[in-house]
Parts: structure tokens; sequence; C-alpha cells
């Protein structure tokens, strides 16, 4: 028997909406996004999505928080990315303290995020590696993120901005790491995405703590 695949048709609802009515929806836990004239409802998420996404977003808040690198906000918040443009609701997103002037209005992000993270699902996968992809490139940001924790795929695509303006793909060094440029002395192990140790002990690691804090935080988590 073949898997079967999800399509964003079969999973995804789809009403036809101008942006003054999607504003007024109702706010919920629930992923909602305004493209090209029409309100999509996403599908709710799995328990590994929503753990990957709470995983990331505790690990980037507490590192631009202790570096004062910026601010670190997660779905489901609006990125309206261009004004004429869609509305999306990115998993996760980190504003530059000196792009925080976008964050203005409370309820939306008014521009581009510096760095996206898209976590990919049965029914995003082309709205992630293909409509995202090109829609992020195009209005402005900086860093995106793509990550794949479903069952037997476990991937991750990393793409920086290059000097022509468009998104290139960083392969992470030989031991699997990952350096993040829009938050200077950010990195992450990419098998640190399919584990998804303490996020407060890696943070602790990332943010360059001496062996000897590291190993008494350690003690202390464990109890001892």
């Amino acid at each position: 028997m073949t898997e079967q695949v999800l399509t964003p048709e079969a999973e995804s609802k789809h009403y036809p909406a101008t942006y003054a009515e999607y504003l007024a929806y109702p706010q919920t836990t629930q992923l909602v996004e305004w493209v090209n004239g029409e309100m999509i409802e996403h599908m709710p998420p799995t328990i590994i999505h929503q753990d990957l996404a709470s995983y990331l977003t505790t690990l980037l808040r507490l590192f631009a928080d202790f570096f004062a690198l910026g601010k670190v906000v997660s779905a489901p918040t609006e990125m309206k990315c261009r004004t004429d443009g869609n509305s999306r609701e990115p998993d996760v997103m980190f504003i530059a303290t000196t792009n925080l002037s976008r964050l203005q209005n409370e309820k939306r992000i008014e521009g581009p995020a510096d760095l996206v993270i898209e976590i990919v699902s049965d029914d995003s996968v082309a709205r992630d590696l293909d409509e995202k992809f090109a829609e992020y490139q195009e209005c402005g940001v900086q860093e995106y993120w793509i990550i794949d924790p479903r069952p037997r795929r476990k991937r991750a695509w990393f793409y920086q901005r290059d000097d022509g303006n468009q998104f290139d793909f960083i392969k992470p060094e030989a031991d699997g790491l990952y350096r993040s440029r829009v938050a200077p002395g950010f990195w992450i192990k990419v098998n640190w995405l399919w584990t998804l140790p303490d996020a407060q002990l890696t943070f602790a690691e990332v943010a360059g703590f001496s062996p000897s804090l590291l190993a008494e935080l350690q003690a202390r988590k464990r109890g001892g």
C-alpha cells in the first residue's frame, strides 16, 4: 500500500474574504491566513509540530532576551510582510532590535520579520517550500528556516539572503551545527530539532556558559 499524501486542498478550508473580514475573524489558537483574497483555515498542528515550535520559540527567546538582540514571537501572530501582500502567520519569528518599529501595532508585524521559521505538516509541504519561500524572498525576510519533523522525514533547510537579494541555501557545518546570521552568535545543532533537549540547558550551551556552570545547571535540573 502506498503512503497517502494529504494535499492542502484536502486539509485546509478556503473562504473568499476581504482583508477587513480577515481582521474581524475571531481570534483563536488556530492558524488562519489571508492569501490572494481568501481566508484559509489550516488544520490543527500535530503534537510533534507544537513541541518543536515551543522548543524553538523558547530557545530563541532566551537567547534574544539575554543578549538584547530583539524580540521573538510565534503563531498565531500575523505578519503583513507587504502592505499590498498576503497575511501569513509563521510558526516562529525573530525581529531584530533595529526593526522593532515593525511591531508598533500589537496585533501584527508590519513588514518582514528578520528570521522566519516554518515547521512542515502534511498539509503545508507545498505552502512552506514553494509559496512562502517565494513570498518571503520577495518581501524582505533575511533568513528562512524550513523544518520537517515528520516521522521518516526529519529534514531541515536553512536559507540566508545573498548579495543578489535571493535566498541562498546554507549547509550546516560538518558536525551538524548551523549558525544564524540575523541573530548574531546564535547557533543550533540540527539533531536538537528531532530530540528536543532541555531548552534552558541548550540555551546555556549556545550562550557560551562555562563548563562548570553548565554542569551545575544540569545537576539542578536533575535535582542533584
